[in-house]
C-alpha cells in the first residue's frame, strides 16, 4: 500500500526562518548542529521535520520543501528512512529524560556512511530533557562532528542545556508571530473563539489549536472564578486547591499565571491594552484596585518556578495549596 503524502505546507510565520535556512544551504553554510528554540506551539518540530525531510529529498521543490512523494519522502513519512534518526525520552522512563544510552548509540553511529544519500539527519527532541550524563556524551559529538551529519536540537527551555552544548550549536529562535498573521491562519480553523484562544496560548497558534477547546475554556473560567472567590474571602484556598488539582496542574498553573498578569495590568490601568480574558475585567479590576504589586510579582515568580517543576516529583496538591494560601494572604491585605 502506498504511503499517503505528508503535509509539506510551511506555516506562514515560519517562512522567514525557512528562507534563512535555504540561504545557508545554498551558500553551503548549514551548521553541523542547529538548536531550534521557542515557546510551545510555534512549530519548532514542524520546522525541524521539514528541514530534515527536505535535506533527504533528492527532488525538493523551488522553495526547498520536500516533494512528499519520492521514495525518500515515503520512507520518512513511514518513519523508516535509514539516514534519519530521532532521539526522544524513553517512554518507559518515569523521569521523562533522554538518557545517556540513547546518546551513546547515536555517537556510535555518527561516523557511519549515509545509506541512501549524502547526509544523515539526527533530531533530538526535546534536547532540554537530556540528563547531565547524556548532555556530556553528546558534547564529544559536537566537538568532533561528522561532516555528513546534521544534528537538529529542539528546546523549549534552552537554559536547561549546558552552556557547552549551546555554544556549539547555531541558534535559531522562533518568535511569536504578529497577532493579525496568527489570527488570519487560526480563524478559519477556530472561528470566533480564535482571539481568546490565541491570547490564552500567549500568541502561539499551534498551541491555540491544540489546547483551549470549549471544555478547557469552561474549566479555566471555573479556575478564575475560584481565584476571585478566594480573593474576596468567599472560598477557602485549601479546599479550592483540591478542586484545582483535580482539573490539572498545568492548566491550573497557566491560569494562575495569566490571571496574576491580568491583575497586575489592571492595577496599572483600568483599561489595559491586553488582557488574557477581557470578559473578566470587571471582577478582576475590583481586586486589582487593592493589589500590592510587589507581593503579586513575588507570587507570579513562584508560579513560574512551579510551572518548571510540573514534570518533577514535587507534590502538586501541596504546591497548589501553598500558592493559593499566598494569594489569599495577598488579597486580604
Amino acid at each position: 500500500m502506498t504511503q499517503a503524502p505528508v503535509d509539506n505546507a510551511l506555516l506562514p510565520w515560519l517562512e522567514p526562518s525557512w528562507a534563512r535556512l535555504q540561504q545557508a544551504l545554498a551558500a553551503d553554510r548549514l551548521p553541523h548542529a542547529l538548536l531550534i528554540v521557542g515557546a510551545r506551539g510555534l512549530g519548532k518540530r514542524r520546522l525541524a521535520d521539514l528541514l530534515a525531510r527536505a535535506l533527504l529529498c533528492p527532488t525538493p521543490g523551488p522553495s526547498g520543501l520536500p516533494c512528499g512523494v519520492c521514495p525518500d519522502c515515503e520512507l520518512n513519512a513511514a518513519g523508516s528512512h535509514p539516514d534519519a534518526r530521532q532521539v526522544v525520552p524513553d517512554p518507559e522512563s518515569k523521569s521523562g529524560e533522554i538518557a545517556i544510552d540513547a546518546i551513546r548509540e547515536l555517537t556510535e553511529r555518527s561516523g557511519l556512511t549515509p545509506v541512501r544519500g549524502t547526509r544523515k539527519l539526527v533530531l533530538i527532541d526535546p534536547a532540554d530533557r537530556m540528563n547531565a550524563a547524556a548532555a556530556n556524551a553528546l558534547l564529544k559529538t559536537l566537538e568532533e562532528p561528522a561532516g555528513n551529519t546534521l544534528l537538529l536540537l529542539i528546546a523549549e527551555q534552552p537554559g536547561r542545556l549546558p552552556a557547552t552544548i549551546r555554544s556549539r550549536c547555531q541558534l535559531l529562535k522562533l518568535a511569536v508571530p504578529p497577532a493579525d498573521q496568527a489570527l488570519a491562519w487560526l480563524t478559519p480553523r477556530l472561528g470566533a473563539a480564535a482571539p481568546l484562544r490565541l491570547r490564552l496560548a500567549y500568541g502561539a497558534p499551534l498551541r491555540a489549536c491544540a489546547e483551549f477547546d470549549q471544555p478547557t475554556l469552561d474549566n479555566r473560567e471555573t479556575l478564575v472564578r475560584g481565584l476571585i472567590g478566594i480573593g474576596q474571602g468567599e472560598l477557602d484556598p485549601v479546599a479550592a486547591a483540591a478542586a484545582w488539582n483535580a482539573i490539572g496542574t498545568r492548566l491550573s498553573l497557566d491560569c494562575l499565571a495569566s490571571t496574576l498578569c491580568d491583575l497586575l495590568r489592571l492595577a496599572v490601568s483600568p483599561t489595559p491594552p491586553r488582557l488574557a480574558d477581557p470578559g473578566l475585567a470587571a471582577p478582576l479590576g475590583a481586586l486589582a484596585r487593592h493589589l500590592d504589586p510587589g507581593a503579586a510579582h513575588r507570587l507570579l515568580r513562584r508560579v513560574f518556578e512551579a510551572r518548571g517543576l510540573v514534570e518533577s516529583t514535587v507534590n502538586p496538591l501541596m504546591q497548589m495549596e501553598s500558592l493559593l494560601i499566598e494569594w489569599a494572604r495577598i488579597a486580604k491585605h
